[in-house]
């Protein structure tokens, strides 16, 4: 039941406000909201199902040239992560890819694809000189990896495992990529 309330605010004039049972429902929508992010980020829901084999599109390097990603669809695990320079989640996501990368990046392969919104291969060629990664940079400048990898926002990360095939995606800096690489490639 929606009630408003007109209450004086003590300077004469009127304010009128939700009732109580408008304010709980929006409180209820608001905690499940907030509950379900953090487990969104650990899940393996979100962009490509798991088990498919994602389109293998061009994009570029950051000096412009064609980079096929078919090269990296199959064959050896692949750990793709859409970034932007701008991305706070993508900021506490780094030490976590930086720490599997040196544990796991002889087995599998890393790359950052970068996306082309509010930054350009400059300003991010800028920031790799202060802040490098040990992984593969790319530019999506249409678009074109967004989309056949159905990556929902920056901070996806899709994990391809040796037949190419999605074995996990998440979203969020808290993701735990190592453990995803471990169910991929085995081991402790």
């Amino acid at each position: 039941m929606v009630r408003y309330v007109r209450r004086a605010t003590g300077d004469g004039r009127r304010n009128y406000r939700f009732g109580s049972t408008v304010r709980r429902c929006a409180g209820v929508s608001v905690l499940f909201t907030m509950l379900a992010l953090p487990l969104q980020a650990q899940t393996d829901e979100v962009g490509l199902p798991l088990g498919t084999v994602p389109e293998a599109v061009i994009i570029e390097d950051l000096e412009g040239n064609e980079v096929d990603l078919s090269q990296y669809i199959g064959g050896r695990p692949t750990l793709f992560q859409f970034w932007a320079t701008w991305c706070e989640d993508c900021k506490q996501l780094e030490p976590t890819m930086i720490a599997a990368h040196e544990r796991y990046g002889d087995q599998v392969t890393f790359i950052a694809v970068s996306v082309a919104v509010n930054q350009s291969k400059r300003s991010i060629k800028r920031h790799l000189e202060k802040n490098p990664v040990p992984h593969i940079v790319l530019w999506d400048t249409r678009g074109r990896a967004v989309r056949a990898f159905a990556a929902p926002t920056t901070s996806y990360v899709a994990l391809l495992d040796f037949e190419g095939k999605v074995a996990y995606t998440g979203v969020g800096g808290d993701q735990d990529i190592e453990a995803a690489i471990r169910r991929v490639v085995g081991g402790t």
